[in-house]
């Protein structure tokens, strides 16, 4: 399906209204998963004509994916990744875990951005960071593109590795996400080290409810964003 290339609209008026040189695009992925950690990108591209064909990494082909995030990682000003582990997540719930993926990503630049495009309606990233959050901005903005496909390559990468020694939860085709292999592999073996332990899916798992986490801190600065996946799908 053909689609909008992304601009530089959004960090033009950033840099017109707020006086921000240095923007950075930021964009997650791992929300939604069952198993490993929840990844934030944080990208610098200026206003450079991005790659041919970038756009958000969900409406790419594993392949095309692969190989835009190789030139991305080479194209961009600087970039880098920030993780929150499934036992923080667990910790501090969701919203919480983003921002302190977030804020290691955006801590690892080589340079502070004077201002931030985050993808969606949240903010959770929120002081000390100027931002603006962009529904689909990994659609229309570059910056939050270009970090949006890289985030989800090295993520997926990752969760292939950590699958190597579990291989009935198909970790390296499903990524942590809920699938009908994972659920299965759930049903039988349990969750890994590598699950996320508060999740709603160990409430359809009644010989594994036991190990099902209780948050033991929260967060109630801006509301929880949602992310936790039951049995059902």
């Amino acid at each position: 399906m053909p689609y909008e290339p992304p601009t530089h609209t959004v960090e033009r008026s950033l840099r017109a209204t707020t006086g921000a040189k240095i923007v950075a695009g930021v964009d997650e992925v791992g929300r939604g998963a069952w198993a490993g950690p929840v990844t934030v990108c944080a990208a610098i591209t200026g206003l450079r004509r991005p790659p041919e064909g970038l756009t958000d990494s969900k409406l790419l082909t594993i392949k095309r994916r692969t190989e835009l995030a190789e030139e991305l990682r080479k194209w961009v000003t600087s970039y880098a990744l920030g993780h929150a582990s499934p036992e923080e997540i667990d910790d501090l719930g969701m919203t919480a875990a983003l921002r302190l993926a977030a804020g290691r990503a955006l801590d690892a630049l080589p340079v502070r951005p004077d201002a931030v495009i985050l993808d969606g309606k949240h903010d959770y990233l929120g002081a000390p960071w100027r931002v603006r959050t962009v529904i689909k901005g990994d659609q229309s903005c570059v910056a939050v593109a270009a970090a949006s496909v890289i985030a989800k390559v090295q993520r997926d990468k990752m969760m292939a590795e950590l699958g190597i020694d579990h291989a009935d939860f198909g970790f390296a085709d499903n990524a942590g996400y809920p699938s009908p292999v994972h659920k299965a592999a759930l049903a039988e073996r349990g969750p890994t080290p590598y699950h996320r332990l508060s999740w709603a899916y160990l409430d359809a798992l009644p010989q594994w409810r036991h190990l099902k986490k209780v948050r033991s801190c929260t967060d109630g600065s801006v509301p929880e964003i949602e992310g936790q996946l039951g049995f059902d799908f």
